[in-house]
């Protein structure tokens, strides 16, 4: 394989900022690029370092209304209105200063990633700052604003990719990219997920696409406590015959590690093994489907100082074909835990866990999505 990587930095989008009472904490990117940078990652020789400047309008228009691109500035701008029927307003998704800009800028990140794929500068490329899978083309959702995955596939295929694949590994349903796509047959979206009582509500295995683009859509929703083996297989089950079979010019995933046993917003009982183990598989399956071309991009992921960093580490490390030693940087851990006021853990790897008590009916979900796709 070669590996030759770009890391999106834009230190900037630490304005996407909910307030700090919101899980959705800008910290968990920071510290991110913070543990690349203390385990040397990024000045690795095969590594590029990219840029960011917030996204024009027409760029975010590839997926979201110009009316609610409008209301967006606005609102972020402190203007009074009704903007609740954007989505906006208390809960999930408050209205925060600059928050058009911040968006733009997320967007911005991930489409810089695309770019540098799809030119050729690099065969994979991380924006840990995207992800936001849920927001709609006209309505914020689900802490997300502009859905910058949704935006870099739209610019992918405008640029003349004629099939990219989307694999969503966030615990909650990548519902935005899903309707985003959901009649277009260039794009395959595919989404495991906690299902049931969790938000957004959808991914069931009976949604497969519109009228125009039969099963372009892929989703596989595990049960509540469905543990990391489980877990593994049922993405090994569908995922990488799903993707073989619909030969993208380019991968898109987004890493959401909410699935880890201790976040606090879900119920899935993963690992930073199985994120190790997940990296690995997408790598191959970039270089053995896509030549090689991989977006990444963050998402979920609530422990924001004892998880999030260390699994989109492990991710990025992958990506540009490093070996991590499995201990912490001290100065990385100093510094986190001086800001926290708490304890981190000082290795990447973590103790395994037990089989989960949602194992067999996701085993049984995997083997129904695999069986009923290839049918």
């Amino acid at each position: 394989m070669s590996d030759r990587a770009g890391l999106v930095l834009c230190p900037q989008a630490r304005i996407y900022d909910h307030g700090p009472q919101h899980p959705l904490r800008p910290e968990r990117v920071l510290f991110t690029w913070d543990l690349i940078a203390a385990t040397g990652l990024d000045a690795r020789p095969n590594v590029t370092i990219l840029g960011c400047e917030p996204a024009d309008d027409a760029t975010i228009e590839l997926v979201h209304t110009p009316a609610f691109i409008d209301a967006t500035r606005r609102a972020g701008d402190g203007e009074q209105g009704d903007w609740s029927r954007f989505g906006y307003g208390p809960g999930d998704n408050p209205i925060f200063e600059r928050m058009h800009e911040a968006g733009a800028l997320v967007v911005s990140a991930s489409v810089e990633a695309a770019r540098a794929v799809w030119e050729g500068e690099v065969e994979h490329a991380f924006n840990a700052a995207g992800g936001l899978h849920h927001a709609m083309p006209a309505r914020a959702s689900g802490f997300c604003v502009y859905d910058d995955p949704a935006v870099a596939i739209a610019w992918l295929l405008a640029r003349g990719a004629e099939r990219v694949a989307y694999v969503d590994v966030d615990v909650h349903h990548g519902d935005g990219v899903q309707f985003a796509f959901w009649d277009d047959p260039r794009v395959l979206t595919i989404s495991i997920h906690e299902y049931g009582f969790l938000f957004p509500g959808t991914g069931d295995i009976s949604e497969r696409g519109g009228p125009n683009a039969p099963d372009s859509a892929v989703n596989v929703p595990l049960p509540a406590f469905t543990g990391a083996d489980a877990w593994l297989e049922a993405f090994r089950a569908v995922v990488p015959a799903a993707v073989r079979r619909f030969r993208p010019d380019v991968l898109v995933t987004q890493l959401g590690c909410d699935t880890h046993h201790s976040d606090p917003l879900a119920h899935l009982r993963l690992t930073t093994s199985t994120y190790r183990e997940t990296a690995k598989e997408l790598h191959a399956l970039a270089h053995e489907v896509a030549q090689g071309r991989w977006v990444a991009t963050g998402g979920g992921g609530y422990q924001w100082a004892r998880v999030v960093p260390r699994a989109w580490t492990l991710y990025f490390a992958e990506m540009a074909g490093a070996e991590l030693p499995d201990a912490l940087p001290e100065t990385w851990i100093e510094q986190v835990e001086f800001q926290i006021r708490a304890d981190v853990p000082v290795t990447f790897s973590e103790p395994a866990l037990g089989a989960g008590q949602g194992d067999d009916e996701a085993r049984a979900v995997a083997v129904a999505v695999a069986e009923r796709w290839e049918g």
